[in-house]
């Protein structure tokens, strides 16, 4: 790494008033420190750089913010131990959000990857909710922009769904987008089948899960005022035949579905899906209206298709549910039963094995060459 002398040089070339050609060698540099974990954690004690970064995210060079700047601050906001850092700049979360606002702002979308990466976790993304409020920027901005096609013409801010899902960890969040007066969650439901970005429609069908561990309102969701579950199980829907008695017990959008309908092509995102429904029959009225609603016959032909690991165990576990016995009369609300602690030792255990065994099962089915990337962690080199 660099030595004193040559980091009290380079923090002099990153000002506003120097030369382009010198300043873009300088930012070039800290991008390149940026892309490795080596080079994060010495940006991590010199906060000048930081603060050098956020001031020329504001210079006249377009190359200047966009290829190395916002790269570089997009990186380091994948670095979990560079939240901290990056949150005690005062100017640094106001602007953000400043520019996310503004229609006009080319860069946007970098803004969007940025606070995503921050929120990711409950410490940083109290943090981010706490600017939120200062600014007084309500989650009826965000979630309108969400909404909003061609809100800014220069970016399309498809990571707002997941910045959405993030921000759901938090009580205050999901209390504001299952307010019954508000519709937000009917505003939404339309985006899990929204093509043009498997970002967005991820982010948005995480918002509807993470809500979903608010038992409470299982009911409204499911309910004709929300009706949640058309939007959940068409997805994972396929185009096999179904006995006419099966199809009338389906809900009215999933009857008689056409010879060409596909079904979600992300498998993390339908594993969400069924997470989504796991979580619903957490409830006994949620059970009995999955049950109702004949959910079964789609899970049962999604099985049968999926191959996935991960994806079909999930599966296989909402079918449990669905086919299995009422839980005792004190045990009806799962997400309120209380697990000895031997117990939930044993529970976490075989899930660690259970995991162990389907990280070894997708590796035997994926190209070795191919590599996935975290959701909602975003680097750029």
């Amino acid at each position: 790494m660099l030595s004193e002398v040559e980091a009290k040089e380079l923090l002099s070339f990153l000002t506003l008033d120097t030369r382009p050609d010198v300043k873009g060698q300088a930012t070039e540099y800290i991008l390149g420190l940026s892309g490795n974990r080596d080079g994060c954690r010495y940006l991590q004690t010199k906060p000048d750089f930081l603060k050098a970064l956020v001031t020329l995210t504001t210079d006249p060079s377009i190359a200047i913010v966009k290829d190395y700047c916002y790269h570089s601050l997009i990186n380091l906001s994948a670095d979990e131990t560079m939240h901290q850092p990056l949150i005690k700049d005062s100017d640094f979360l106001p602007m953000l959000f400043k520019n996310l606002l503004d229609p006009e702002f080319m860069f946007a979308d970098r803004i969007c990857t940025i606070l995503t990466n921050l929120s990711r976790h409950v410490k940083t993304c109290k943090e981010v909710f706490k600017a939120m409020q200062k600014q007084e920027i309500d989650l009826a901005q965000i979630v309108d922009i969400c909404c909003t096609e061609g809100y800014n013409k220069q970016a399309s801010l498809h990571y707002l769904g997941p910045l959405l899902s993030n921000l759901t960890q938090l009580p205050e969040t999901r209390h504001f987008i299952l307010d019954k007066e508000r519709c937000v969650v009917q505003r939404l439901l339309p985006y899990t089948q929204y093509q043009a970005s498997t970002i967005r429609r991820g982010g948005v069908i995480g918002t509807l899960r993470n809500c979903c561990f608010d038992h409470a309102h299982h009911e409204w969701l499911l309910s004709d005022a929300v009706d949640i579950l058309p939007f959940l199980l068409l997805p994972l829907a396929g185009p096999e035949e179904m006995s006419d008695e099966e199809n009338e017990g389906l809900p009215v959008d999933l009857q008689y579905l056409p010879e060409d309908k596909e079904r979600e092509e992300d498998p993390d995102i339908r594993k969400m899906l069924i997470e989504t429904m796991i979580l619903l029959t957490a409830t006994k009225v949620g059970r009995q209206i999955l049950k109702a609603k004949n959910v079964y016959a789609i899970m049962r032909e999604f099985h049968n298709w999926e191959k996935e690991p991960h994806v079909a165990t999930a599966c296989e576990k909402l079918i449990q549910v669905l086919i299995g016995d009422e839980p005792e009369p004190d045990m009806e609300n799962l997400l309120e039963v209380e697990i000895p602690e031997d117990v939930e030792v044993k529970l976490k255990d075989m899930d660690a094995k259970e995991q162990e065994q389907l990280e070894k099962d997708q590796e035997d089915l994926l190209n070795p060459d191919k590599s996935q990337q975290c959701a909602g962690i975003v680097r750029m080199m």
